[in-house]
């Protein structure tokens, strides 16, 4: 087992994987930008270790420089979090090249996975469903035509690299493409310093629903069932939950299948999800995979009863899977507590927290680096805390949630609680019957 662990990522993950090194007896290292100093990751790791400025190419994802972290402070791991340099296969083989183990996939692994186009041809070849498109990059005008015509509009064009909606263009007629072609490769090359491009046949009002896969070294991979995070605003989860409403038995079983067989076709290790799009008939397609720890993954822990940073850790340290199972039960859902003023179309509200207050109680959980007088800096994601709730039903866990929310007291910034207590009371949302269109029809009542 590891002796010490740097983890080089920040704020709320970096504190939840800190959490589970101090049960498992692991020594943490923080590294930290100047602007969070002192953010309670920082605070709560045994060592720290100031890596740069605020700017996250000067510091989170400064690769040297947290290599040096981990080497001074004699780190025998990393773990990346999500985010920054989680997905970075560089970052992964450097790791490897200096004897620091990398707690998620190789190099290799990440590769596979990490371009969405090598991706695709990677699972058509595992046999998992995947949405008719492009068979590979599209490079001109001319070919992009061709797909369009044969695959039947409305298309939209995906950037092979990144993620977040970033580079995505929809496109609904043929006067449309050439120009949305350019500006997805231009705004891809700009976001993610790759301007390769893809086309697939856009699934109208489809569920995002995503399955959590376990895997070891030895060839042992192991399914979490789904999570459905269909509730987003521009391709950003909102609301994550688990049961999904629109999942049954049979179809669990199907997709959970899919999804190992997906992980296996890589031979994968770690924790990992695979991203489904299902249509209002019941069919699902491949769409992504991330080689990471999810934000939303404490609803599948609070349902499995299962530490999947620990599992993270364990199978790292070379522990197999073999013959472990882990039971479902109850309901859980996720919401994510950002500093963003949903009044004013959710712009950003960075400032100093005069009150924060958590909520507590049977049921409820709160992921956050967050406390009174701490400042919310304006060069990272937004997000100060997860709200999970957990009870035996799914009404339960909406009245729960409601209730919680109603306990959250922020005061200093402006926050989403507003918008998702809101949602909690939303009919529609109530219903279980809803899809990824949900929120373009929901309006949100200013107080």
């Amino acid at each position: 087992m590891f002796k010490k662990i740097l983890v080089a990522n920040r704020g709320e993950i970096a504190l939840r994987v800190m959490q589970t090194c101090r049960e498992m007896g692991i020594g943490t290292v923080a590294v930290y930008s100047t602007v969070d100093a002192e953010s309670m990751h920082v605070k709560y790791a045994d060592e720290a270790v100031c890596i740069g400025p605020a700017l996250s190419r000067e510091s989170y994802l400064n690769i040297p420089r947290i290599i040096a972290a981990a080497e001074v402070t004699n780190a025998d791991a990393i773990h990346p979090g999500y985010g920054f340099l989680a997905e970075n296969a560089d970052f992964a083989e450097v790791c490897d090249s200096v004897n620091i183990k990398f707690i998620g996939p190789t190099a290799k692994m990440i590769n596979s996975m990490g371009d969405k186009n090598t991706a695709k041809a990677t699972v058509i070849a595992a046999g998992v469903p995947v949405v008719p498109g492009s068979p590979g990059l599209v490079t001109d005008v001319k070919e992009a035509l061709e797909v369009a015509r044969k695959t039947g509009y409305p298309i939209i064009i995906k950037p092979t690299a990144g993620g977040g909606g970033k580079g995505m263009r929809l496109v609904t007629e043929e006067k449309e493409l050439e120009k949305s072609l350019i500006a997805a490769r231009n705004e891809a090359e700009q976001a993610f310093g790759n301007s390769g491009v893809y086309i697939e046949k856009f699934v109208q009002n489809p569920r995002h629903v995503e399955i959590q896969i376990l895997s070891d070294q030895h060839g042992n991979t192991l399914h979490l069932g789904e999570r459905d995070c269909t509730v987003q605003r521009r391709h950003q989860k909102l609301i994550e939950e688990t049961p999904s409403p629109a999942v049954d038995e049979a179809l669990r079983k199907k997709m959970g299948d899919a999804a190992v067989a997906a992980a296996r076709a890589i031979n994968y290790e770690g924790a990992g999800t695979i991203e489904f799009l299902l249509d209002k008939n019941g069919e699902f397609y491949f769409m992504e995979m991330n080689t990471r720890i999810q934000v939303e993954h404490p609803v599948t822990e609070e349902r499995y009863d299962v530490d999947i940073v620990k599992e993270q850790i364990l199978v790292a340290a070379g522990e197999s899977l073999a013959g472990r199972t882990f039971a479902p039960k109850g309901h859980s859902i996720e919401c994510r507590i950002n500093a963003e003023d949903p009044e004013h179309m959710f712009r950003p509200s960075p400032g100093q927290l005069q009150v924060f207050h958590t909520p507590g109680g049977h049921g409820v959980r709160v992921d956050s680096h967050a406390y009174a007088s701490y400042v919310v800096p304006s060069n990272y994601d937004s997000m100060i805390a997860k709200l999970i709730v957990t009870a035996h039903t799914r009404d339960e866990a909406i009245a729960r949630m409601s209730r919680a929310l109603d306990e959250f007291i922020v005061v200093g910034v402006k926050t989403t609680i507003p918008f998702h207590k809101q949602v909690m009371h939303s009919p529609v949302f109530q219903s279980g019957k809803f899809d990824t269109a949900f929120l373009e029809t929901f309006r949100f009542e200013k107080k």
